[in-house]
């Protein structure tokens, strides 16, 4: 009688949540290929041996569940950052140099969602978006890695071609808006991260587009980023559905660089940002 008391009590308690530490990482032109390779603008020059080695000791140091990387050329690259011993590498179909994908924790049981090919706008310089949906206990998160276009910080979005990048960004929001509204209808906990190029609060256009297909969170609302020196963020973690509750108050990091700013153009421009969400 006992064992039975207590085996209805075990059932009988909620379900214990797992914390995941969830990040986004642009890695900027992480490549191989020779400075003067066709595919790649002028001056871009390939990662160092000893600067691949640097942000593979940050990758560790970093410590993710999940990364969103961003401009990394293929599998082979990102498992030089992100050892497969750690990390199963997801990546968005395609040849291009700049890719972005996830590396995921082994043992974290995820599935591929077909990568959002449409916020390309059939235009080879832009990306496609990275879908994934991780099984966390049975609890479902669904990811959405994106990398929009540059070149728009901050300027009004705009239709008009005197403002080229922002046309076309503009042109990404309602690809957005119906990938979260999807998401919304069924009722998924979702997170949408990676480089927005672009700085959102609560008077930017773009944040209030998003914000129209259903509520969000804006992980780093409200502050300013460390990243080599400082500045508002264009690296972005947004919440939607129940992860919004899973989010960790006060949990938002940039992993700052200990280099100088002299490495900056050898590692990356940009900083790992993360948060952690406790998965229920």
């Amino acid at each position: 009688m006992r064992a039975l008391l207590l085996l209805l009590t075990l059932l009988s308690l909620p379900a214990e949540a797992r914390s995941l530490k969830i990040a986004t990482w642009n890695l900027e032109w992480l490549t191989l290929r020779p400075l003067g390779d066709p595919a790649l603008p002028s001056g871009v020059a390939p990662k160092t041996t000893e600067a691949i080695a640097r942000l593979r000791g940050y990758a560790l140091h970093l410590d993710a569940d999940v990364v969103a990387f961003e401009e990394v050329d293929g599998p082979g690259m990102a498992a030089k950052v992100f050892p497969p011993d750690r990390y199963h590498i997801v990546m968005v179909d395609g040849t291009e140099v700049q890719r972005l994908g996830f590396a995921i924790r082994n043992g974290i049981s995820f599935s591929r969602n077909p990568d959002l090919f449409v916020l390309n706008l059939r235009n080879q310089g832009l990306r496609a978006g990275a879908d994934v949906t991780l099984d966390v206990d049975g609890a479902l998160l669904r990811l959405l890695a994106v990398h929009l276009k540059s070149g728009c910080a901050s300027t009004k979005l705009t239709r008009q071609d005197d403002t080229p990048a922002c046309a076309e960004l503009h042109r990404q929001i309602p690809l957005l808006q119906d990938w979260i509204a999807a998401r919304a209808a069924d009722g998924e906990a979702f997170i949408l991260l990676g480089d927005f190029n672009r700085q959102m609060d609560d008077q930017d256009q773009m944040w209030h587009a998003l914000q129209r297909k259903a509520p969000l969170t804006l992980v780093d609302e409200g502050q300013e980023s460390p990243c080599w020196g400082g500045g508002s963020f264009i690296d972005h973690l947004i919440a939607g559905g129940p992860a919004r509750d899973w989010l960790v108050p006060g949990s938002l990091r940039v992993m700052v660089y200990r280099e100088d700013v002299s490495w900056k153009a050898l590692l990356s421009d940009h900083c790992a940002v993360s948060a952690r969400f406790e998965v229920k």
